[in-house]
């Protein structure tokens, strides 16, 4: 038996990043051998065993068949005799298809660490072409390794399975596993990029696709293109450390403007509403998340009016912050000012602001604290008429934000978050 360590970990390690976790290639054994040596069954389509010490994942050398559609058509074949170089061709790219012996050496039959030098995506091999899965892969290390391109042969052949269908046969969940990995790299737009590239992005998020090319105003959006300024509030989000919730949010804010009347071009009138019904049809068909789903919802329903807040009347603040549960839910309107701060940033010349420096930031802030510093329940029982309670509530509310010194609040910078929420820029949360 021999065994070797294989796929990322022998990439990133290659690239001075730190190693995660190992996952490691057994040649010349057999499931009953690894069970006599205290290995644990985890695999169930192909054998893998988890290290009796270390949890670390091994598996025995396979070969692969196609046997049908989509990722899961395969038929694995897993035996003694399966070599290191089989097992290896069956790999998407070459930068994952090097292996480590335990003396150190490096077997890499098929090219990796060249590609690794002149970073570039190329496959192993033209069964790279029966999982579709692998197109989304490629496209999240575009978005993680965003010094590298694809190779052309390699998007020439992701363009041929995009017009085979392949993408289509792809179910929701490993398409939003893919989506969620790839939105909390470094540069998610380059995720998006990638795909719309091969045109996958038109197939799994048509939404989306149909942004690039429609014009918005340049008094407001310098680099008129929608579907860059997407990109852009993407990245800002990004930039900002901020948790998928928000950059799932922040892709998805704008998709009304693709139903934008042409005759009314480059203005979008009451484009918001469209982009809230859109956010939440795209998020239920991807099966995202009701964190994911119901920011994206709210972003794209507010995200108009939020920058408005030093000329809205107390009424209409009020109403924000109610309809937006802000009591209850304060985390989830803080996502939301910072999705709207990032939608701000992204928009040509100003992607250069700190997003943080946005002033209705404070503004809203400010309002948040002031209405939830109210005592709803002191209020109730002053009120002689308790039918009227729930308006001596608005009223009070009303009241708090009119009291506002927001000239003086806005030149102070900007007020810190409500405690419940964590702080901008802070560490991301997971990614679901």
């Amino acid at each position: 038996m021999q065994t070797y360590v294989v796929g990322g970990a022998v990439r990133d390690a290659l690239l001075g990043l730190p190693v995660q976790d190992r996952d490691w290639v057994v040649v010349g054994s057999t499931p009953e051998a690894m069970l006599a040596q205290g290995f644990r069954p985890v695999g169930r389509d192909f054998p893998v065993f988890l290290h009796p010490e270390t949890n670390e994942e091994y598996a025995l050398a396979r070969t692969e068949r196609k046997s049908g559609h989509g990722y899961t058509g395969f038929v694995c074949h897993a035996s003694p005799d399966v070599t290191l170089e089989q097992d290896l061709l069956r790999r998407d790219l070459t930068i994952n298809a090097i292996a480590r012996d335990g003396e150190g050496r490096l077997i890499d039959p098929y090219g990796g660490v060249r590609d690794l030098e002149a970073h570039v995506f190329r496959h192993v091999s033209p069964a790279f072409a029966e999982d579709p899965l692998r197109i989304l892969r490629v496209a999240r290390f575009a978005a993680r390794f965003t010094a590298f391109t694809v190779a052309p042969e390699t998007l020439a052949l992701m363009r041929r399975m995009v017009d085979h269908g392949e993408v289509d046969h792809l179910v929701a969940e490993r398409v939003w596993q893919e989506f969620a990995r790839g939105l909390m790299e470094a540069q998610p737009s380059r995720m998006i990029r990638s795909l719309r590239e091969c045109g996958a992005l038109a197939r799994l998020l048509p939404e989306l696709d149909r942004l690039f090319g429609i014009p918005q105003p340049e008094r407001y959006h310098p680099e008129i293109d929608t579907g860059e300024h997407v990109l852009q509030v993407l990245d800002q989000a990004a930039a900002c450390a901020l948790p998928l919730a928000v950059r799932w949010a922040c892709l998805l804010h704008d998709l009304g403007k693709g139903d934008t009347p042409a005759h009314i071009l480059p203005h979008h009138y009451g484009h918001e509403a469209a982009s809230a019904r859109r956010a939440r049809e795209v998020s239920i068909r991807l099966k995202a998340p009701a964190e994911c789903r119901e920011l994206a919802e709210m972003v794209a329903r507010e995200h108009g009016i939020l920058g408005q807040v030093a000329v809205l009347r107390p009424q209409t603040v009020v109403a924000l912050l109610e309809r937006c549960d802000v009591l209850r839910r304060p985390e989830r309107f803080e996502r939301m000012l910072q999705a709207a701060a990032c939608d701000h940033a992204g928009r040509g010349t100003a992607a250069a602001e700190r997003v943080a420096d946005w002033p209705p930031l404070a503004h809203w802030r400010a309002a948040a604290r002031a209405v939830r510093a109210l005592d709803a329940g002191a209020i109730a029982r002053s009120c002689p008429d308790k039918s009227r309670i729930a308006d001596a509530i608005h009223a009070a509310r009303v009241a708090a934000v009119r009291a506002l010194d927001a000239t003086a609040a806005t030149a102070r910078g900007a007020v810190p978050p409500p405690p419940a929420s964590p702080p901008f820029g802070g560490k991301s949360g997971p990614a679901a």
